[in-house]
């Protein structure tokens, strides 16, 4: 199972090893950084449709003991989620400025328009 993992992993990655040869480590690293602020509108959609779904879980069965508490598990699993992916695009952030891979901006964050 493990070695299943790892080969679709690696198949994910094989058009970055392919050309690896004709980019630059700062053109690698831009593109696995774009993919992974791809990902994260939809994971953090999910982390809140989890938020959301234990709410409506804790309020509505608040008479039954069990799905109240698995309403409130699914809060917490929501909120860290969010947290966590808050906190990884901020070091992604962080890190990709600081090492000279851009010149600053958004990250893929909305911005309000200046004047």
């Amino acid at each position: 199972m493990k070695i299943k993992r790892f080969s679709i992993l690696l198949i994910s990655f094989l058009p970055i090893i392919t050309y690896a040869d004709s980019r630059t480590f700062s053109q690698i690293i831009s593109s696995i950084l774009d993919l992974i602020s791809l990902a994260i509108p939809v994971l953090a959609g999910a982390a809140l449709l989890t938020f959301f779904w234990g709410l409506t879980k804790f309020i509505f069965k608040s008479g039954d003991e069990a799905n109240h508490q698995e309403g409130k598990d699914l809060m917490k699993y929501g909120i860290i989620a969010l947290f966590i992916m808050v906190s990884y695009l901020s070091i992604v952030q962080f890190l990709y400025l600081g090492f000279g891979f851009g010149s600053g901006g958004s990250f893929g964050l909305p911005l309000l328009p200046t004047r």
